[in-house]
């Protein structure tokens, strides 16, 4: 069976407290985008790598790190602790990029555990994926039901929130600049905003500008100050409102009229229109 994990950008990214846990307590809302990886899953017919009930196969972007380490191979390694699964080879193709803010690699796990509970019947209810999914990483939960969501907690707690850009363009600008969350939740000072992230989606995108922010865009663009220079660019060819997605480096614009040549405006980034 096969399945498309899509990306996500924030509207509005506020770290307001530190967790005893070494987390972070965050308000945000996460919106899907189209922008998709391919995960396939099937039943292993042969011989497997010794000592492994899940062989994973990359393709597209490179992915880095060990495969085990791949929250694909987490997935299938947590369920198959509570759940009788039979070996299974995953060929995950990357095409959501990596440290960009977009949560491509959670989408993954969210997503893997979604088609081994259709593939396999396993009946698990929508709160225990969820549960699941959590465990294995902050944004994990919000893939299970990727709907545009007010979030809470490490981003595990969600509530569904009533917005719709499909009126809109969405222009989304990658650098090859590599951000590290650690790094980026080091530089941060945690501090409840002055008013919600939830509250100012529900106002006129054109307010947006002046009251949505994203905490990590202060210390980032200090790091990196061409990411900045991006997000001033989309503001420049006629953005209603720019941001850094998550801890970066992807920046994305929301337009009225995207214009046509602004693939070429970033010709070194990877740039998505949708």
């Amino acid at each position: 069976m096969i399945t498309f994990p899509c990306a996500k950008i924030n509207l509005g990214l506020n770290v307001v407290s530190r967790r005893a846990d070494g987390y972070h307590n965050l308000e945000t809302v996460f919106y899907p985008v189209n922008i998709s990886d391919r995960i396939e899953i099937t039943v292993a017919d042969g011989r497997m790598p010794e000592g492994k009930a899940c062989a994973l196969t990359v393709e597209g972007m490179p992915v880095t790190g060990n495969a085990d380490d791949n929250l694909v191979v987490k997935a299938y390694n947590m369920l198959a602790k509570d759940y009788s699964l039979p070996d299974v080879h995953i060929n995950l193709c990357k095409k959501i990029p990596m440290q960009a803010g977009m949560g491509g690699g959670s989408s993954d796990c969210a997503y893997t555990i979604r088609l081994l509970n259709d593939m396999f019947g396993l009946d698990i209810p929508l709160e225990r994926m969820i549960g699941y999914a959590a465990s294995l990483g902050a944004d994990c939960a919000f893939f299970i039901n990727p709907v545009p969501s007010y979030a809470e907690g490490i981003g595990d707690v969600l509530q569904p929130v009533d917005i719709d850009l499909s009126g809109y363009r969405i222009v989304i600008v990658k650098p090859d600049i590599p951000v590290s969350t650690r790094e980026a939740f080091s530089l941060i000072t945690p501090a409840k905003p002055f008013k919600c992230c939830r509250d100012i989606v529900r106002q006129p995108i054109d307010t947006w500008r002046d009251e949505l922010v994203n905490d990590f865009e202060k210390s980032i663009f200090a790091l990196h100050p061409e990411i900045a220079a991006i997000k001033q660019r989309l503001y420049d060819t006629g953005a209603i409102y720019a941001a850094m997605s998550g801890s970066g480096s992807a920046l994305f614009g929301i337009f009225k009229d995207v214009p046509m040549d602004i693939r070429d405006m970033f010709k070194d980034c990877f740039v998505a229109i949708l």
